[in-house]
């Protein structure tokens, strides 16, 4: 028998072709469609056939129904118009088999089962069908007949049977399963494993000797006149296997196997004292480790919900016992306590089972990873910062989204990640805002959507009717599917009620309810840890009825009980969304190899080549700079300094004097020796030369060159790529300014005592007095040119020459009346001071230009006489003319003293400086840099932040997906069992 998809456009019906050989001999139609109580009408589909191939298309079918009242109905099922839930497991009622037409087709009615059979085998296919696995016949017949089944086992044994021995049943699955498992492993290499693990559980199977109801073996059973068989033709591959004609026994074997595929899971009930773990369940930590190492890397990666694996989210009213389950889960009492709301933030609780090595059993820690506080071994202080962390969230918000991440490492603890949300209220505080409630039930609904697990907690005290939890859970989770329920202060209510809350007959939930106790009722011993005394109360409570909850009824009770249905639910969510999120990784991972080879040409960087790079960018930079402080552009600098000074002494004591004009006429006198010239012009020169000479040539020709080299540093700090680090430019700038500072000092002393000889006595050379005698006609000329410029500038501000004249002319009649008036005043000082009325004749800005203008027009004269000078046959005479050429002599004065304190500034500040500063960068903006620091630089620059998000992203992806492929060999894909019988398709919906 070979079992076939077929191609319906309809997503909500399933179809499904059975070949003997080649022959088709029956087709089983599945409408998934809920009809539900409460529903008004029940949909009806209507569906025609289509065959294709050899041979003669059948034109009459013959039709049963498998139907139910309702879907989520667990009674009331009938096969053909009969039903199996009787006494003895014999069908009752009349078998309602139809005939009809292929022409005509078939409809079939919402949450309903159709088989039709032609009358006799057809050597024919569908025209869209795909060869499937032998695992899909247990699979799909568990999804389609499961409570149907599951009542007619429990009631009546109908999926048992008496003719034959156990053992003998046994033998035939076996072997049955054997040889689907081999030619299913020829089709399909990945499905022999999948096989071994349902015939080892098979082959344990103990059932009763009851007899398998008739609409399996008719479901199953080959055609009366089979015989040997070959495949479909056109079968792909051109693989088939030769089936002989099955026996009665091997169509009850099938039936068998069907059952027991159907039939759930064993109870999740303490099955001893013990806090530890049995090797099944460790088995299944060791997977749900892995899978929480995967959703905590998935986390960091994107927060979107496309990668995200299942969490249990724990949520419940403020007085339901959310605090007390956590706590006697993980043992010991951390979650913050007090009379207020004070989880104000979410709680991501990952719990991390650390078995014991060499017999020495591992202390248990508790870790907040992104606050960076270290292990955490007295719970009492992790209770502490967690109620400082909700605290924090001021009382007027009273809800913070942000969550806080706590994970906790115990071998008494199972793997799992849990999310603790702030408790449901009905009414606010008057501290607190009055949208508390929304705000709680928003934060709640953000989490317990898809993917996650919802724990509802509910008090056994309460009517579950007024159960928040339970309210929010099924608007997102209508029928149960991910909710588990947990009954917390079950010794607060009669055993007989508790245990009707726990069989959830009235509000079911398809994981399920565990009843709870949670707080010792009795003494803590001083040794005993809370996990002990939890337990211990938990064991005499429920002990003590044993009638009510004892192994022999199927409630789960107890917190062991919880934690491994915890395990067990978390693992079967986490291996059922593998293959969805295997697919989103791959997709992820492509993107970001795509984008990392376009952007970056696969080129791979780390925070620490970024700062080294950086570092040596700045180095070879400072190094182009320096260029700029060579000694001549120093000298040439500090020349031009000295010569302002020059310009300014000859102002001060040449230019404003009345009697400068006689200076150009002694040098015009050919007659006339240096040493003849009048004493007053020798004093002026020497006066002159103290002047330039004591001015603190050494303090400003080191500041000068001080500022020089701030404002080189200042440009590096200012262009990339510090513009991107304004803290590493402002140490930059801090120890560089420092060391400048330690050597300015010591600098500018060694300048003043090294140009000291030239405070007292000056010897010229010919050649130095004539390079500074042009040296003294260029800086004239530039000051002529100057000058004149200025006052071209004013005469056309004005309006022209005749206007400044005019403005001139008028400026120096009240000069002239300025000075009437203070001769007046000096002679009679007791007569009263006339007052000139005031002249509008022009305006007193033209009045200040024309004061400007008289002053350039008389520097404009002295420099012209000086200029004819400089260039008179005195001048070139040579040094001894320097009474009469003060110019020169002052020119070459300036040139030495630049000279000489270009000379030292190089040894004491640039030198040291140049040496200084590059080891500087490394002592301060290298070495001293740790991880974090050396991350948060790197990061800061946004072009290399996009690179390392990209390539971290990369990396983080792809080794995701090397785990999520390593979970191939651990993954046995367990299923958590249902508490309650659902209706015919609940698995379904």
């Amino acid at each position: 028998m070979r079992v076939y998809e077929l191609s319906i456009d309809d997503t909500h019906i399933s179809g499904y072709a059975f070949y003997q050989g080649s022959k088709l001999v029956r087709a089983v139609l599945i409408n998934s469609n809920a009809f539900l109580k409460g529903n008004a009408d029940r949909a009806s589909i209507h569906l025609d056939f289509g065959f294709s191939g050899r041979g003669t298309a059948p034109t009459e079918i013959t039709i049963k129904r498998l139907s139910i009242g309702y879907a989520d109905d667990a009674s009331g099922l009938k096969w053909g118009g009969q039903s199996y839930e009787t006494g003895d497991g014999r069908p009752s009622g009349s078998i309602i088999v139809e005939v009809g037409t292929v022409a005509a087709g078939v409809d079939i009615v919402a949450t309903e089962v159709v088989r039709y059979m032609t009358p006799s085998p057809a050597a024919l296919r569908h025209m869209h069908v795909r060869a499937i696995s032998y695992s899909s016949i247990p699979r799909f017949v568990a999804r389609a007949f499961r409570v149907p089944i599951a009542g007619a086992t429990i009631g009546a044994g109908g999926f048992g049977y008496a003719n034959y021995k156990i053992e003998e049943l046994r033998n035939t699955t076996n072997e049955w399963i054997t040889s689907a498992k081999d030619t299913a492993h020829e089709i399909f290499g990945t499905a022999s494993d999948g096989f071994k693990a349902v015939s080892s559980r098979v082959s344990e199977v103990k059932l009763p000797n009851l007899e398998a109801p008739q609409f399996l073996r008719d479901l199953f059973a080959s055609s009366e006149d089979g015989g040997k068989s070959r495949g479909p033709e056109g079968e792909e591959d051109g693989q088939g296997s030769g089936q002989n004609k099955r026996s009665p026994q091997e169509d009850a074997a099938i039936a068998a196997l069907v059952a027991a595929t159907m039939s759930s899971p064993s109870d999740s009930k303490a099955s001893d004292d013990n806090t530890g773990f049995d090797a099944r369940q460790n088995g299944l930590m060791h997977l749900t480790r892995k899978l929480i190492e995967i959703r905590s890397m998935l986390i960091s990666i994107d927060q979107s919900d496309a990668l995200k694996l299942p969490s249990i989210v724990v949520i419940g009213s403020q007085s339901s016992g959310k605090s007390s389950v956590l706590e006697a889960i993980v043992g010991h009492e951390f979650l913050p306590k007090g009379d207020n709301m004070v989880t104000r933030r979410p709680i991501e609780l990952t719990l991390i089972h650390t078995p014991a090595q060499n017999g020495q059993t591992p202390v248990e820690y508790g870790e907040f990873p992104g606050l960076g506080l270290g292990k955490m071994t007295n719970f009492a202080d992790i209770q502490r910062t967690l109620t400082d962390l909700n605290l924090a969230v001021p009382s007027s918000q009273a809800v913070s989204n942000e969550p806080i991440d706590l994970r906790i490492h115990s071998p008494n603890v199972p793997d799992l990640t849990l999310i603790d949300l702030p408790g449901y209220v009905q009414i606010s505080s008057l501290d607190q805002p009055e949208t508390l409630k929304e705000q709680i039930a928003t934060l709640c609904d953000k989490y317990i959507r898809e993917p996650n697990i919802i724990l509802a907690v509910c008090a056994a005290d309460v009517d579950l009717a007024n159960s928040p939890a339970l309210r929010a859970s099924r608007k997102v989770d209508p029928l149960g599917l991910r909710t588990i329920g947990v009954i917390t202060k079950m010794d607060l209510v009669p055993p007989e009620q508790g245990a009707g809350i726990l069989a959830g007959n009235r509000y079911p939930l398809h994981l399920g309810y565990v009843g709870v106790v949670a707080k010792a009722s009795g003494k803590k011993g001083k040794k005993d840890s809370m996990a002990v005394t939890v337990q211990r109360g938990e064991k005499d409570f429920f002990g003590s009825h044993q009638d009510v909850f004892g192994a022999s009824t199927s409630l789960m009770v107890g917190t062991d009980t919880l934690r491994r249905r915890l395990m067990e639910v978390l693992e079967s969510s986490m291996a059922s969304s593998l293959h969805g999120i295997t697919n989103a990784v791959q997709l992820e991972l492509e993107e970001a190899t795509y984008q990392f080879k376009v952007q970056y040409n696969d080129r791979r960087i780390t925070a620490e080549s970024y700062v080294a790079e950086t570092m040596d960018a700045l180095k070879l930079r400072f190094k182009e700079f320096t260029q700029q402080f060579r000694r001549p552009i120093i000298r040439a600098k500090l020349k031009g300094m000295l010569d302002d000074k020059v310009m300014d002494v000859l102002e001060q004591l040449y230019w404003l004097d009345k009697r400068a004009p006689e200076l150009g006429t002694l040098g015009s006198d050919p007659k006339l020796k240096p040493e003849d010239v009048e004493p007053y012009w020798r004093h002026k020169l020497e006066a002159a030369s103290s002047l330039l000479t004591k001015s603190g040539v050494g303090r400003d020709s080191t500041l000068l060159v001080a500022d020089g080299l701030r404002a080189l540093i200042d440009s590096i700090a200012a262009g990339e790529p510090f513009t991107f680090h304004p803290r590493a430019s402002e140490r930059l700038i801090q120890f560089s300014h420092m060391i400048l500072r330690d050597r300015i000092g010591v600098t500018s002393d060694q300048v003043e005592n090294c140009i000291k000889p030239y405070k007292y006595d000056i010897e010229v050379e010919p050649r130095e007095w004539e390079q500074g005698r042009e040296r003294a006609i260029e800086l004239f000329e530039k000051e002529v040119t100057m000058c004149e410029t200025k006052l071209k500038d004013i005469r056309k501000k004005v309006g022209g020459s005749r206007r400044l004249g005019g403005l001139i002319t008028y400026v120096k009649s009240l000069e002239e009346k300025e000075r009437e008036r203070k001769t007046k005043l000096l002679e009679n000082p007791d007569a009263e001071s006339e007052q000139t009325p005031e002249s509008y004749r022009y305006p007193p800005a033209q009045i200040i230009d024309a004061r400007h203008a008289m002053l350039y027009s008389d520097r404009l004269s002295i420099l012209k006489l000086r200029l004819l000078a400089l260039r008179s046959k005195r001048c070139r005479a040579g040094p001894e003319s320097d009474v009469l050429c003060p110019e020169a002599f002052l020119n070459v004065v300036a040139d030495k003293l630049a000279y000489t304190s270009a000379m030292f500034i190089n040894i004491e500040l640039l030198d040291q400086f140049f040496y200084q500063f590059p080891r500087e960068i490394d002592s301060r903006l290298l070495y001293d840099l740790d991880r974090r620091e050396i991350v948060e630089f790197a990061r800061e620059n946004p072009v290399v932040r996009r690179h390392l998000d990209l390539q971290e992203r990369k990396d983080k992806l792809e080794e995701v997906m090397k785990q999520l492929n390593s979970l191939s060999t651990l993954r046995s894909d367990p299923q958590p069992a249902p508490r309650r019988s659902r209706g015919l398709f609940g698995s379904i919906f």
